[in-house]
């Protein structure tokens, strides 16, 4: 591990978003499949495979970046910051995304209507998905991280263990931020722990710690610790891959994904964790250089991390452009590509 005093914030909030990006583009075309599935169809998932050697981004990743976006604009007016993101995630659903999660999608139309609260009643994992950057940011302010954790997560997630799961998410994020080299991953997920007073998601991420402890294979881990995008299930094995293979990015990346199950979401998690600890640098370039570098791909998420640092430091920054068009323009161009993966899975 780099010496964290030469990992400056901008690298970390940088590698938190590119080590998301890196998770959700790998997992994304294995997303549902079983453990059995991906060896028979893909062999050991160590690139892209949904378009080429292409890589493309989804809910998980963009919703981060919308996250940094509100940030950057309203990081000292909670209310203003909340106002914003529910803005910005209308304007998202507007472009049509694939990927969108039951709780999101709910809570989309709840915000299209006006109605207030706009979260639904979910135990899923699209708050968590998207919350280490929340962490990154507010690493230093143990009070704001958790108000704004929890205040982001309600725009879509009402459920309390989906929002004690998106704060889990956000606290071991900032762990990671103030590690230093001589810290295990243990050392950063026993901090991040005391957030979790929920008995049924507690008990599955202590469940996690121990099978790590054991040296357990990751794929067994997910059959015993479940891997759906149920948050339970997610935090806990997402928690499991960090502690055993946490000091290797790649190595995590790809553990997360090859188990299957919700693997986009699993594997933006621990690729968020990873990239706060190690840095963007620490990043294996030669996949972030085949992300489809469009709205959301590698030169938004380093400018976003450039003007999140700038915005910590009490700088003037503006949030990056965007083309939303683009946007559009690229999920209508992938429909076929996604339906023809969700076909595909049908075939035994």
């Amino acid at each position: 591990m780099t010496e964290p005093e030469t990992i400056s914030l901008e690298d970390r909030l940088t590698g938190c978003l590119l080590g998301t990006a890196l998770g959700d583009a790998l997992g994304l075309p294995l997303e549902g499949l079983s453990a059995p599935a991906i060896d028979r169809r893909f062999g050991r998932v160590d690139r892209f495979r949904l378009l080429g050697a292409t890589g493309f981004v989804s809910d998980d990743a963009e919703q981060s970046a919308l996250i940094a976006q509100s940030l950057i604009l309203h990081s000292t007016n909670l209310q203003a910051c909340v106002r914003a993101f529910r803005r910005a995630l209308l304007e998202w659903f507007a472009r049509l995304p694939w990927g969108i999660g039951w709780g999101t999608l709910r809570s989309c139309m709840r915000i299209a209507l006006g109605f207030s609260p706009s979260g639904a009643d979910s135990a899923g994992n699209g708050a968590a998905m998207r919350a280490a950057v929340i962490g990154v940011f507010f690493h230093d302010q143990a009070e704001s991280r958790a108000a704004f954790s929890r205040a982001l997560a309600q725009v879509t997630h009402r459920d309390p263990r989906a929002i004690e799961g998106a704060l889990y998410v956000a606290e071991l994020a900032a762990a990671c931020t103030t590690a230093t080299a001589y810290d295990s991953r243990y050392v950063q997920q026993s901090t991040a722990r005391r957030s979790v007073v929920n008995p049924e998601l507690a008990s599955a991420v202590d469940r996690a710690v121990e099978l790590a402890q054991e040296g357990c294979d990751a794929r067994a881990a997910a059959l015993v610790l479940g891997h759906s995008g149920y948050i339970v299930h997610t935090a806990a094995f997402s928690t499991f891959v960090f502690l055993r293979h946490g000091d290797d990015p790649l190595m995590a990346l790809i553990e997360a994904v090859n188990a299957g199950g919700d693997a986009d979401s699993i594997g933006a998690i621990v690729g968020a964790w990873v990239g706060a600890l190690h840095g963007a640098d620490a990043l294996p370039v030669h996949l972030i250089d085949r992300i489809h570098d469009g709205p959301f791909g590698p030169t938004h998420l380093r400018a976003l991390g450039a003007a999140l640092a700038k915005t910590k430091q009490g700088e003037p920054a503006a949030a990056p452009a965007f083309s939303r068009l683009g946007a559009l323009f690229r999920n209508l161009a992938l429909y076929p590509v996604i339906l023809g993966h969700g076909f595909r899975r049908l075939l035994p």
